[in-house]
């Protein structure tokens, strides 16, 4: 199942209430997390809703794809994540980085249906890591 379009980015609170503006000024439609969601509810709760609702996951928390519960959370609700290479950026160099990567990003979510996992390094291109559920032997880099 491939996501609906125009794709809808849930910004994870990890990124900051910035990142959310230079977003939306770049055109991405953007949920953020404090418009749903307490700021101390588990990762878990709000990746199964976004998964549920169909939105693209962007985080900078690389924990999302290593946690055990959170993994299965990504891979239970079909969750696209794509996490930032180095989540010590300032929130413009994120917001560039993930502005950046959109169109290599919408080719991942074209290509592969969810769950995706990918990472977005700084220079903007996207390496994933898991698609459709099967993590791939050599991770992927669309550039």
């Amino acid at each position: 199942m491939k996501l609906p379009e125009p794709f809808t980015w849930f910004v994870d609170r990890s990124l900051g209430r910035k990142i959310v503006d230079d977003l939306r000024v770049a055109g991405f439609n953007v949920e953020e997390h404090a418009a749903h969601f307490a700021d101390d509810a588990p990762d878990v709760e709000w990746l199964g809703e976004a998964g549920r609702r169909g939105w693209v996951v962007l985080t900078k928390d690389k924990a999302v794809r290593r946690n055990a519960l959170e993994l299965q959370a990504i891979l239970a609700s079909e969750v696209a994540c794509f996490s930032l290479g180095h989540g010590n950026l300032k929130a413009e160099q994120m917001a560039k980085a993930f502005v950046a990567a959109r169109p290599r990003v919408e080719r991942v979510l074209r290509r592969y249906g969810p769950p995706i996992i990918a990472t977005v390094p700084a220079a903007g291109y996207v390496r994933v890591l898991l698609a459709e559920g099967a993590f791939l032997p050599k991770p992927r880099d669309v550039k």
